[in-house]
């Protein structure tokens, strides 16, 4: 039976890796005195609101901009219109970031497999070489025997002794 290997083999440079970590870094300053923390009672106690609901905003946006006679005089509406405006950048924002995130994700997911699939390899390499009594291979095999169950699991490939 014959594995995939190396499913990616794109890597990041040294370089590459101080050009995210300094623009997560401006990032997390730009946005440092924006970003809210809420409790868990204060997430349900304010919630989000619902796409009937934001759809709802969007028309009272409409009409306080087309027609500004019709306005509520209860209403801050130079607040209102900086929270809709921040509303919709946050939104793009975070619709761009879980974009990102999730490619970055399966990226790792990639990367893992390919980890997973060469330690089996490296594992089996190993059995091998204690078969023929090469010096070291036992108390590597025993260290290494200890993350496999004696049973095999349906989702995962065990190597059973």
């Amino acid at each position: 039976m014959s594995t995939l290997k190396n499913l990616i083999s794109t890597h990041l440079s040294a370089e590459q890796v101080e050009a995210v970590n300094t623009a997560l870094a401006t990032l997390e300053t730009a946005l440092a005195a924006k970003v809210s923390i809420l409790s868990g009672d204060e997430r349900r106690k304010y919630g989000s609101i619902s796409e009937q609901n934001k759809l709802f905003v969007n028309k009272v946006n409409d009409y306080a901009i087309s027609q500004t006679a019709l306005r509520s005089p209860d209403v801050d509406w130079d607040e209102f219109a900086k929270d809709f405006n921040s509303r919709s950048v946050l939104e793009g924002t975070i619709a761009r970031l879980q974009n990102l995130l999730t490619g970055i994700s399966n990226s790792k997911t990639l990367h893992d497999y390919d980890n997973y699939q060469a330690a089996l390899d490296d594992y089996a390499y190993t059995n091998y070489k204690t078969g023929t009594s090469a010096p070291g291979y036992e108390a590597k095999r025993i260290e290494l025997k200890q993350f496999f169950s004696h049973t095999k699991n349906v989702d995962e490939k065990v190597i059973v002794e």
